[in-house]
């Protein structure tokens, strides 16, 4: 088999498999705040004590990913267009 038709292969694997993701799972957690939606801080005794909320996804702790919001983005232009 040559090496290009696997690396099309395995890319087709790829895409296929992050589509199924952002099917089944169009939410995850957020990277800044991992999914807590507060930062962490600590006091002087190395406590861990809640901050402030995440800017980033506004304290909810989790985001859309970005192929979710390409279909979104996607979907409601091909809706624009066809009413």
């Amino acid at each position: 088999m040559p090496p290009a038709l696997l690396a099309i292969a395995f890319l087709l694997f790829v895409t296929l498999g992050y589509a199924s993701l952002c099917a089944a799972s169009p939410f995850g957690q957020c990277r800044k705040c991992d999914g807590l939606g507060f930062t962490l801080k600590h006091d002087r005794n190395g406590k861990p004590k809640r901050g402030k909320h995440c800017r980033r996804c506004n304290g909810h702790g989790i985001r859309i990913r970005i192929g979710r919001h390409l279909f979104n983005v996607a979907m409601r232009i091909h809706r624009d267009g066809t009413r």
